[in-house]
């Protein structure tokens, strides 16, 4: 690695349209004072080297230098520290620009994703602040906008303690510039810390540029060969499915597999392959693939053997016309060295046949619109329209669950296992043109190719939102970078920043990639960021209104009209504002009259109810209490019930009519589902979020994806 001189750092970057400070090199003390006496004013003085990187920290800077003798002085005694390491040295004579702000940007190059662009609070504390935004390089104007939108302390760039705001299109543009380097493979990396604001417009007054030994673009950049998704409708909509290696042994994965291929209403054929051709679950077997009647169709094959034997029964497929196969087999390349081997070689012959192989090592996969349970674990979930692919097969399992419990369905999902031919991008990639999905969930722990990934998400984006969910975020030991902006480049923040720039939302963990895909399943995406609340306490408006405020969602200002409207359903001691607080004063028809009111007002962007199922819930004590169904008891039991129920079926019907997000939000919905309002949302097709924080979190989601 090479480090190249500030100068020579300014000079690339500059021809690349970085913006700097006005600087002058000198060679001696008597030049920079007459460098100094030019610019006017006080200045900053540097010493400039080949050898010298972080200047700050030997005490090479000396700031707000006015006057031709202290300049001198100043250059005398950085020309004395210099060392014989440091090679040949000048001084760099700028400006001096006071301002309270100090931003960092910078370029790295990540083995996994490749070039980065770099932002964040910069200066001495530019580590220990660690608030940095990164995006893959290079950056359109539009993503570094969307980067500058995310910075995480908005405050510092605009008005400012007696400062301007910062030049936002300005600083788009040196966002821009700097992604360009990228195009450069022989730069390694670029700091430029501090970045400065003068009269508004952002200014880099350092620069750091180390040059690779190597070309840094190609490794990163290269593509993985990808499988034409059309190719997988034979795995989620085969004509006919063989269970290979079947056993009457209800512990074995034989057994379980073709169980649920049948107790889940496939409609294809089903054939199994036993050695002994015993009956299994009502289907005779036998001995082999090629024993099957040739008038049998079949198109894919589920593998429950070892992997010494599954060569030759995967040529046997192939001859077959089998078009897939999905190997649950294990012993592959999660075991050790052989077991790469004998993956590798199981590829190959995949390909030489043309057969699509999903795994190995692999959980199986599901298809509701076939019925289709091809796996070797429960559950089966609710059809629906979230198609997931996982890493982990357990992953798999778990948003089944989840959606068995909130009752939005899936429409596939599968376990990549060791993925040897069909990863979690081709997957997406097949879901995308897929009728029957509206939004990919995906869980992934390691990526052989993140550039690839990367650019292959952005392209699956344009067609359908995906929630992303990843393992092993955290960093388990970080090396000691040369440059701040190597050592602020952790790997989770690459990975977070390459989503962004796919267009890919990130969920923090399963449950809330759940929450997040099923929003996006059976909501309409909303065309702005103004929510209105609608509650029926004010303490759930309130934890509302500050879940509100840490998102990017605003409180939609409800104008006058709407609050003459309103007032004519309410008395006179409603909350007059957003949140919506009914303040106990609603009556039979209020709230689906209300729902409809407000959604319809274009003023309003999306809407959430809070405060469902609470008069049910009284209802239900009063069912167990010992006095039903007397004392007039039954009739306002049947009344709250069905109130609640309705007012469910008001929320789906005003989101259908003002093609409007209306969330529903109450905790009712994990402590009592039975409740008949979470009960009717959930018949409705959509998600009863536990909490309103997590209905705000998941609309947040919804706009960030359409912003």
């Amino acid at each position: 690695m090479v480090t190249l001189s500030e100068l020579e750092s300014k000079r690339r970057l500059a021809e690349r349209g970085v913006p700097f400070l006005p600087e002058e090199s000198c060679a001696t003390a008597a030049e920079a004072v007459e460098a100094a006496a030019a610019m006017g004013g006080p200045v900053v003085l540097k010493l400039n080297g080949d050898r010298i990187a972080h200047k700050t920290e030997r005490g090479l800077v000396r700031l707000n230098i006015s006057g031709a003798e202290a300049v001198n002085a100043a250059a005398q005694e950085l020309l004395a520290a210099a060392t014989p390491e440091d090679g040949e040295v000048t001084l760099l004579v700028a400006p001096m620009v006071s301002t309270t702000r100090e931003f960092i940007a910078g370029l790295t190059v990540d083995a996994q994703f490749g070039p980065c662009v770099l932002f964040g609070v910069g200066g001495v504390l530019a580590e220990a602040i660690g608030d940095v935004q990164l995006r893959l390089a290079p950056l359109s104007p539009a993503g570094a906008a969307e980067m500058v939108d995310s910075f995480g302390l908005p405050a510092l760039l605009g008005d400012f303690r007696g400062e301007p705001a910062v030049d936002r299109e300005a600083l788009i543009e040196m966002l821009v510039a700097l992604g360009s380097v990228a195009e450069d493979h022989s730069i390694a990396s670029v700091d430029l810390n501090p970045i400065l604001v003068n009269n508004g417009r952002p200014v880099a007054v350092d620069a750091l540029v180390e040059l690779a030994e190597g070309d840094v673009g190609t490794d990163a950049a290269a593509a993985t060969a990808s499988i034409d998704p059309a190719r997988l409708a034979s795995l989620f909509d085969p004509s006919g499915v063989v269970v290979i290696g079947a056993s009457s042994h209800p512990g074995k994965f034989g057994f379980v597999s073709l169980h649920n291929i049948l107790a889940n209403g496939y409609q294809g054929a089903v054939a199994a392959t036993n050695r002994d051709g015993a009956e299994v679950l009502g289907i005779k077997t036998v001995g082999s693939v090629e024993e099957i009647p040739a008038d049998v169709a079949l198109e894919m094959a589920f593998f429950c053997t070892p992997a010494a034997v599954n060569p030759d029964i995967l040529r046997a497929c192939a001859a077959r016309g089998i078009k897939a196969a999905f190997i649950t087999s294990a012993g592959y390349a999660e075991a050790d060295e052989a077991g790469g081997k004998l993956q590798a070689d199981l590829l190959a012959l995949a390909q030489d046949l043309d057969i699509v192989i999903a795994g190995p090592n692999g959980q199986g996969l599901v298809s509701t619109p076939s019925s289709l349970c091809a796996q070797i674990v429960a559950p089966y979930p609710p059809a629906g329209s979230i198609g997931v692919a996982s890493q982990s097969g357990n992953l798999v399992s778990s948003f089944m669950n989840l959606a068995n419990a909130s009752g939005v369905g899936i429409s596939r999902a599968v376990s990549a296992g060791n993925a040897a031919m069909v990863g979690v991008i081709d997957y997406l990639d097949y879901y995308a043109a897929d009728p029957a999905t509206k939004v990919g969930l995906a869980y992934v722990e390691g990526l052989s190719d993140g550039r690839s990934f990367a650019e292959r998400l952005s392209r699956i984006t344009e067609r359908m939102p995906v929630v992303v969910v990843k393992g092993g975020a955290t960093e388990g030991g970080a090396q000691a970078a040369a440059s701040h902006t190597g050592s602020l480049a952790s790997n989770d923040r690459v990975f977070d920043g390459a989503l962004r720039s796919a267009g890919a939302i990130r969920a923090a963990d399963p449950e809330q990639a759940f929450d997040f895909a099923a929003t996006f399943s059976t909501q309409p995406l909303p065309k702005g960021n103004r929510i209105a609340i609608l509650t029926a306490a004010g303490g759930w408006g309130v934890v509302a209104a500050d879940a509100v405020a840490k998102s990017t969602l605003e409180l939609a200002e409800l104008p006058a009209d709407l609050l003459a409207a309103i007032d004519e359903h309410l008395p006179p001691r409603w909350s007059k504002s957003n949140p919506i607080d009914l303040a106990g004063g609603e009556t039979r028809d209020t709230i689906p009259t209300l729902m409809h009111l407000v959604t319809a007002h274009p003023a309003v962007d999306a809407v959430l109810y809070l405060g469902m199922g609470i008069q049910a819930n009284q209802a239900a004590m009063f069912r167990t209490g010992g006095f039903f169904p007397d004392h007039g008891l039954e009739r306002i039991v049947e009344y709250h019930e069905r109130q609640d129920a309705r007012f469910a079926a008001a929320a789906a019907e005003a989101s259908k009519i003002s093609g409007k997000p209306v969330l529903v939000a109450t905790e009712l919905g994990i402590s009592n589902p039975e409740n008949p309002g979470p009960a009717a949302v959930r018949a409705s097709g959509r998600l009863c979020y536990a909490s309103a924080g997590r209905a705000i979190n998941s609309l947040d989601a919804m706009w960030r994806y359409v912003r």
